[in-house]
């Protein structure tokens, strides 16, 4: 499991001045929860580059005061107008308790669907699961060997040991689509396969209706 370590301070003062101020020291503040107490820190903005600009999933050792909490990332905030780190939750990793996190999806495999010509459409890069910490994993792997043309893969077919998904089981993940070639050479075949031939429907027989006799005038 890819983890990190971050050096933060124990933040003793608080309130908008005592945030500017950590601010303008180029630093970001952060907590710690989950575990038996809070934890409020600082460390400089470059101490979370790693973990928060990256699609991967790890985890922080985070020392503070001569202790190291082991966490996962919870939450991040940014500053709607300049677009800077401006605060980091943490959760802290307890053994007997579960964790909700979110982690990426690993897809391997070439999918039948691609071999015949199709095009591979993620719909999903990533799923949310509960498991306890020492089931975490750096991502799960999603075999797409099988997936045929004009099929998915949905949350339901996630094979995620000892670990709740909790999306709804229905939503696709990833699927095999028609290519605008594949497309049109199924028109073309189409448009060459012979029509079929109806036989036109037999004519019902012609009803001969006789002539009237001619009436024979007798002279007196």
């Amino acid at each position: 499991m890819n983890t990190i370590t971050i050096e933060g301070q124990l933040r003793t003062a608080f309130g908008k001045s005592a945030t500017r101020q950590l601010r303008s020291e180029e630093k970001v503040p952060a907590v710690i929860y989950g575990g038996a107490k809070e934890i409020n820190f600082s460390a400089p903005a470059t101490a979370f580059k790693s973990i928060v600009y990256t699609p991967d999933f790890m985890l922080a050792d985070v020392s503070v005061d001569g202790t190291t909490y082991r966490c996962v990332l919870k939450d991040i905030q940014f500053d709607k107008v300049s677009d800077k780190l401006i605060h980091v939750d943490f959760l802290e990793l307890v053994e007997n308790k579960k964790v909700t996190v979110i982690l990426p999806l690993k897809f391997t495999g070439i999918p039948a669907g691609v071999k015949a010509g199709g095009k591979l459409v993620t719909k999903m890069k990533s799923i949310k699961v509960k498991t306890f910490p020492r089931y975490l994993l750096e991502n799960i792997e999603m075999d797409l060997t099988n997936l045929e043309l004009n099929e998915n893969i949905r949350v339901q077919d996630v094979k995620a040991e000892n670990m709740e998904v909790l999306n709804s089981p229905r939503i696709p993940i990833a699927s095999v689509t028609l290519t605008r070639l594949l497309k049109q050479e199924e028109a073309t075949a189409e448009k060459v396969a012979p029509t079929a031939v109806v036989a036109a429907p037999t004519p019902a027989a012609a009803t001969v209706k006789a002539a009237p006799a001619a009436k024979h005038t007798s002279k007196k």
